[in-house]
């Protein structure tokens, strides 16, 4: 699917009345939101780094478990756990973290993300496999404190 058909997709859900949009066929896939004019589109990722962003997210929240800090996305995208396919992951369920350590990449329009660690603690679980799609406010990592 290339950009020309997302096009014709998006003017066909807007014709509908559709909303929102998602296309996977394992190998590329996208998300749509159609609300007033603005429209996301998410492409594979590249196989080099277009940009990098280091993004810092809202503060977390704590969790009904004691001590446990929920890390979630700050957009929608795909979750990297590694800086590239041959690398080790940032982080893995057991690791102690300081406060500014990158904890996995959400790629978003072609732009990688680093996504870094608010607070410092233990690496409890990783909810996200990696190259997953992930939404807005999905816990990507539990942490305690």
């Amino acid at each position: 699917m290339n950009f020309e058909d997302v096009e014709k997709f998006i003017k066909l859900a807007k014709d509908e009345g559709v909303s929102e949009l998602k296309y996977d066929d394992g190998k590329k896939k996208f998300h749509v939101v159609l609300g007033g004019t603005k429209h996301e589109y998410f492409a594979p990722a590249p196989q080099h780094k277009v940009e990098h962003h280091t993004v810092v997210t809202k503060k977390p929240a704590v969790t009904k478990e004691e001590g446990v800090v929920e890390i979630t996305s700050p957009f929608v995208g795909t979750f990297y756990a590694q800086p590239n396919p041959d690398s080790s992951p940032y982080v893995q369920a057991g690791d102690k973290v300081n406060k500014g350590k990158v904890l996995c990449i959400v790629e978003a329009m072609k732009i990688m993300n680093e996504i870094e660690s608010e607070i410092s603690g233990t690496v409890v679980e990783v909810c996200v496999e990696n190259e997953n799609y992930v939404e807005y406010g999905q816990v990507l990592f539990k942490i305690k404190v």
